[in-house]
């Protein structure tokens, strides 16, 4: 149980102390990092719809395929 503490306390200082040197090192302000993320998000919704698409029309062609009478 004292090891489990430890880790614990130990991770989570790690990822308080990681959080904070990323804020502080950051080489632009939060405003302009959260436009970028906006962005990033923005464009990755955008090829997953795309993506999700392109898939459906492809299996509505194979299923279209396979219900067709064979010869």
């Amino acid at each position: 149980m004292r090891k489990i503490f430890g880790f614990m306390l130990g991770a989570i200082t790690g990822g308080m102390l990681g959080a904070a040197a990323a804020l502080l090192l950051t080489p632009v302000s939060g405003t302009k990092l959260r436009m970028k993320i906006n962005d990033r998000i923005m464009v990755l919704q955008k090829e997953i719809n795309d993506a999700r698409i392109q898939k459906r029309a492809e299996l509505e062609n194979e299923l279209q395929a396979l219900r067709a009478p064979k010869a």
